[in-house]
């Protein structure tokens, strides 16, 4: 048994919603994060999600490489259009997708949203970002307090839409009874840190996804926020 929550919010600063996300049989959750500016980051997010659904409905059986080949078809997409829209030139997108078969999860990831494993009360970011900044943590320049305040952090380093030839990070692993699996754009991490996250996830009494998204709201909400929660129980 498979339980899902879905939550997303402008904000409290942003004019409109520039995240996208979706929840399609069989089992495939995807967020993205457009950027852009006004109507094209949120035209980049709503193509991959769309170019994700139209590529893996109705796929017999969907691993790493089909994931990886529905962000590249979205990918593609969104650089045929700026084609027609010169005004949509620049615009891309995070990336980050999930499917379950049975007890096995796959995913398959560009940018900044995440991908998180809530195992037995110890929570493991899954994806790592494709951003400035999290080079220079993963190099040992700046620690992971100082990036979130760093005047680059945030800027990508790979993004869906913006160049054609496009690396795309995928992996997998098995599912365990009461895995709860996490997927949010930086509108979340960027304000809630991750051990208030575990909290949530494990002590919230209704809707977990609507409550992290309160959470950064009331932390400032000065990003949109999308939150989707997956509670595997099979």
């Amino acid at each position: 048994m498979i339980q899902v929550y879905e939550a997303t919010d402008v904000g409290l600063v942003r004019k409109g919603n520039e995240d996208s996300a979706d929840v399609f049989e069989p089992a495939t959750y995807v967020v993205a994060d457009g950027m852009g500016g006004h109507v094209a980051g949120e035209v980049a997010s709503r193509m991959l999600v769309d170019s994700v659904r139209r590529k893996l409905t109705g796929t017999a059986a969907i691993g790493e490489d089909a994931l990886c080949e529905a962000i590249l078809a979205g990918n593609q997409a969104i650089l045929e259009s700026e084609k027609d829209h010169p005004d949509y030139k620049g615009m891309g997108t995070t990336a980050t997708v999930m499917h379950i078969e049975g007890n096995e999860a796959c995913w398959a990831h560009v940018g900044d949203s995440r991908l998180y494993l809530l195992r037995g009360g110890e929570m493991k970011r899954v994806t790592r970002d494709h951003s400035y900044v999290e080079e220079l943590v993963a190099e040992g320049t700046i620690t992971e307090a100082e990036a979130k305040v760093h005047p680059k952090r945030n800027y990508l380093t790979r993004a869906v839409g913006v160049q054609p030839n496009l690396t795309v990070d995928s992996g997998h692993f098995s599912l365990e009874p009461q895995d709860i699996l996490i997927l949010a754009t930086d509108g979340l991490m960027k304000l809630v840190e991750d051990e208030e996250i575990r909290q949530v996830i494990e002590s919230a009494p209704g809707d977990p996804a609507k409550e992290l998204v309160t959470r950064a709201l009331n932390a400032g909400g000065n990003d949109n926020v999308t939150v989707i929660v997956v509670v595997y129980d099979s």
